[in-house]
């Protein structure tokens, strides 16, 4: 099949109207972000649902392309396979920094701007205009093509969570569409957040060669867990996602941290911080590693300090992986080639391994084979948010291969 042209300006257009609403993460943006895809997607001629949960309060928007079957032409000795595409909606609150308006959706000749334009609207609306440049053209799917538009996202993944508990989820592959800069994530990490509260010895300053100063200790021991990698990693790939990263820091007097008297050694110091590790490796074997660097550097530096580690108890995304040789792989690494003529950057890559997405819950909750790429990535999640305008008008041509190739 001769792959349609697709109208940029309608494109960027359509992105830029997503980008002007305003949903962040749990408020009533969600539902006019959902409702309007559910009403695109109509307006398009697939079948659109809005689909509540969490009694209610929020919603997703699902739309399905209905495959006709696999009686007509067959493809050359490949049976046509449902393909899912997943991307949330709710954003992050706009932060400190911005120079320009973060809902304008602003068009200029590199970018596009806004908030979530990055995490992850270009994403969701790249596979919207791939789907509708297809109908337009008159080809139709013998396989389903769904549309999945989730929120909770940034809550763990609830809205993808709820879709699979409500037995909504029923295809055979999936591309999730959180920015990758259109590269190909093969596998990336489980998170766990943990705390760390030393406790020392405290003296005045004028004595303070008795003392067992609780900063010194979270100094020593910041860099010894930034450089951890975890047990239990199956290849090299995996270790690649293994990362730890100490984040909050709290030194003072006393379980209060009382700040008012500096000129005397803290005894008390609380760390908070986050690790990422592999498919196979597990939360009770991270938070062992971490205990034995702990013990390590205070057996060697502060004898007379003690601690405490514990692994606070937040909503996780399950790590994901899927094989190189994978037939989806494969195709989008075709659909890479035919857009822009080299290979695809394909593996085990950051920072997007690092991250969490709803591929996790897809791959672990219903076995899912399925890949990570998107538009966006550079810019994300920072002032001025902004996508590679070349980045999100490829990635929809690149969909629209991996559909005509997936789905038959």
């Amino acid at each position: 099949m001769q792959i349609p042209d697709i109208d940029q300006d309608e494109c960027l257009t359509f992105l830029s109207k997503l980008v002007q609403i305003k949903s962040y993460s749990q408020t009533d943006g969600e539902l006019e972000a959902t409702s309007y895809m559910a009403e695109e997607m109509r307006k398009t001629g697939l079948e659109s649902e809005l689909i509540p949960f969490d009694g209610g309060k929020r919603q997703n928007a699902v739309g399905t392309w209905r495959g006709r079957g696999s009686s007509a032409q067959p493809r050359a000795s490949k049976s046509p396979k449902r393909l899912l595409f997943n991307g949330h909606l709710d954003t992050n609150p706009v932060s400190e920094g911005w120079t320009i308006d973060p809902w304008e959706g602003k068009i200029d000749d590199k970018f596009i701007y806004g908030i979530g334009v990055s995490n992850m609207k270009s994403g969701c609306a790249a596979y919207f205009c791939a789907v509708k440049t297809l109908m337009a053209s008159g080809w139709t799917p013998r396989a389903d093509v769904v549309l999945t538009y989730v929120v909770g996202e940034l809550q763990g993944g609830v809205g993808t969570v709820a879709l699979i508990e409500q037995g909504r989820i029923q295809t055979d592959y999936f591309i999730n569409c959180e920015p990758s800069d259109i590269r190909a994530v093969t596998m990336h990490a489980e998170a766990l957040t943990f705390e760390i509260v030393l406790t020392g010895i405290t003296r005045h300053m004028s004595a303070r060669e008795e003392a067992q100063d609780a900063i010194l200790a979270a100094c020593q021991l910041i860099p010894e867990l930034t450089a951890m990698k975890f047990r239990g990693a199956r290849s090299r790939d995996h270790e690649r996602c293994n990362r730890c990263h100490v984040g909050i820091v709290h030194g003072a007097l006393g379980k209060e941290l009382a700040e008012w008297r500096p000129a005397q050694v803290a005894d008390v110091c609380r760390l908070a911080g986050s690790a990422r590790y592999a498919p196979g490796q597990t939360q009770d074997g991270v938070m062992a590693d971490i205990r034995v660097v702990i013990e390590k550097c205070l057996e060697q530096g502060f004898p007379g300090m003690t601690y405490e580690l514990m692994q606070r108890p937040e909503p996780t995304m399950p790590a994901f992986e899927v094989s190189r040789d994978s037939e989806l792989v494969a195709s989008l690494n075709n659909a890479y080639q035919g857009v822009r003529g080299c290979e695809q950057p394909t593996g085990v890559l950051p920072p997007t391994c690092f991250y969490g997405s709803d591929a996790g819950h897809l791959y672990k909750s219903l076995g899912l084979e399925g890949i990570v790429c998107g538009p966006g990535g550079k810019y994300n999640t920072r002032p001025d948010e902004a996508v590679d305008i070349p980045d999100y008008l490829d990635c929809i041509r690149m969909f629209m291969r991996v559909i005509v190739d997936i789905c038959g």
